[in-house]
């Protein structure tokens, strides 16, 4: 390979969209992966909470 075709091929820049939008797309699900992760246990507290408030209710109304 001489250094033309080299060159040639450096500056070529057919494939540059689809790897931005790879990384693009990998920094969204992390981001999104992170955020359920946190809000989980704080959903988790809210469903219990409200279990307990309903089943309450029921008793207190038996």
């Amino acid at each position: 390979m001489n250094t033309s075709a080299l060159y040639a091929f450096w500056q070529e820049e057919d494939g540059q969209d689809l790897v931005e939008y790879s990384l693009l797309l990998a920094f969204i699900a992390l981001a999104a992966i992170a955020i359920l992760s946190a809000a989980s246990k704080n959903i988790s507290t809210l469903w219990t909470d409200i279990s307990d408030a309903l089943q309450d209710a029921t008793t207190a109304a038996s």
